[in-house]
C-alpha cells in the first residue's frame, strides 16, 4: 500500500490484513517497553492545517511507538498564514527529506493533490480532508466492532451481517463517508439516519440505506449506532429547527438509550456534544466503545504507517 487516501481504496483483503497488523500492533499495549524499532530513522510530518486534539495526538503516539521522527507542522503561526500554497509547503517538506506526509485539511482532495501531483513522492496518509474522508477512523471503528463482536477471535474475521445505524450530520461528515464505504466492503449492513437536509442528495452516492425516522430503526435489530457530532462550524444555515429539536427527533437521548438492546454498542468518533446528538447515560455505559475508539485508534495508524512505510513486511 502506497498511501491511504480513501477508504473505498481499501478491498475486503487488504482492510482485514491492517485490522489484523492492528492487533499485532495492540499487543505491543501490554508491554513494559512499548516501543518498536519498525520505523527508526524514518521522519513522518504530522502536516494539519485544520485544528485536531484527538486526531494529531494518537498519530504522533502511533509515530513514536514506532520509534520515527516525528514533526508536527500546524497551518498556524507558520508560513501558510502568510499565503503560503499547499504545494510550496510540500516542496519545502520534500526538501528537508521527510518519509511520509500525514494531513489533515479543510479543503476536500487536498491528500489526493500531494499523492497525485507528483509535488512529493513520499506515501499520503488522509487524517481528514474536507467533508470528503477519514480513512483511519474508519479503521479504528472497524476494529473496535471486530473486537467487540469477536472478542479475542476477531483476526482474520469481517463483519458480515452487522447491522450498523450512523445518525447525525451525515452530509458533513467524513466519517460517515469513509465508513459508508469500509464497513459495507466488510459485510456490515449500514443505515444513515438524519434530516433530509443532513443526508446526502442522492441515495445512490452510497452503499447503504437512508431513512430519516430513527425511532423505527431503533425498532429493529442493531448492532451498532454510531452518532455524529453537530458541525457547527461547517453548518450555514437552517438545516434543522434548533438544537432541541434536533436532539427530540433525532438524539440518543436517556429515553432511546434506555430502550436500546443491550447487546447494542453505542459508537462515537468525537468529539461529542453531550446533550445534543447523544446523552450522558449513553456515552458512559458499559455500552459505550468510545474510549476504546481512542485507544484503538493509536494501534491502527501504527498499522497503516507501518504498512505505507515498509510494504508491510515482518514485524
Amino acid at each position: 500500500m502506497q498511501h491511504l487516501l480513501s477508504a473505498a481504496d481499501l478491498d475486503k483483503e487488504s482492510a482485514i490484513s491492517l485490522l489484523d497488523l492492528a492487533e499485532d500492533m495492540a499487543e505491543t499495549a501490554d508491554r513494559p517497553h512499548k516501543k518498536l524499532p519498525a520505523l527508526r530513522g524514518r521522519t513522518i510530518v504530522n502536516l494539519f492545517f485544520e485544528d485536531s486534539t484527538r486526531t494529531r495526538i494518537s498519530f504522533e503516539s502511533a509515530e513514536k511507538r514506532l520509534s520515527a521522527d516525528v514533526i508536527n507542522f500546524s497551518a498556524k503561526g507558520s508560513s501558510v498564514s502568510k499565503g503560503e500554497s499547499l504545494k510550496d509547503s510540500a516542496q519545502t517538506l520534500a526538501a528537508m527529506g521527510v518519509d511520509a506526509v500525514v494531513i489533515r485539511h479543510g479543503s476536500s482532495g487536498a491528500p489526493h493533490l500531494l499523492a497525485h501531483r507528483g509535488w512529493i513522492h513520499v506515501p499520503i496518509v488522509n487524517a481528514g480532508d474536507g467533508t470528503h474522508e477519514h480513512p483511519t477512523q474508519a479503521l479504528l471503528d472497524a476494529f473496535t466492532l471486530r473486537r467487540r463482536i469477536h472478542k479475542n477471535h476477531s483476526r482474520g474475521k469481517d463483519l458480515a451481517g452487522v447491522r450498523v445505524a450512523i445518525v447525525g450530520d451525515v452530509v458533513h461528515s467524513r466519517v460517515a463517508r469513509s465508513n459508508a464505504w469500509l464497513l459495507t466492503t466488510l459485510g456490515a449492513e449500514v443505515t444513515f439516519v438524519a434530516p433530509p437536509t443532513l443526508l446526502p442528495a442522492s441515495a445512490d452516492s452510497f452503499p447503504v440505506a437512508m431513512v430519516t425516522n430513527l425511532d423505527e430503526i431503533l425498532r429493529q435489530r442493531l448492532d451498532a449506532i454510531m452518532m455524529l457530532r453537530i458541525q457547527k462550524e461547517r453548518i450555514q444555515g437552517a438545516y434543522f429547527p434548533n438544537e432541541r429539536e434536533y436532539t427530540r427527533v433525532w438524539g440518543l437521548t436517556a429515553d432511546r438509550f434506555g430502550a436500546l438492546n443491550e447487546n447494542t454498542f453505542v459508537m462515537h468518533p468525537g468529539p461529542m456534544n453531550r446533550g445534543l446528538e447523544i446523552c450522558s447515560q449513553a456515552a458512559d455505559s458499559p455500552s459505550s466503545t468510545i474510549l476504546e475508539q481512542v485507544a484503538n485508534g493509536v494501534f491502527v495508524r501504527m498499522a497503516v504507517l507501518f504498512s505505507v512505510l515498509t510494504g508491510n513486511e515482518e514485524l
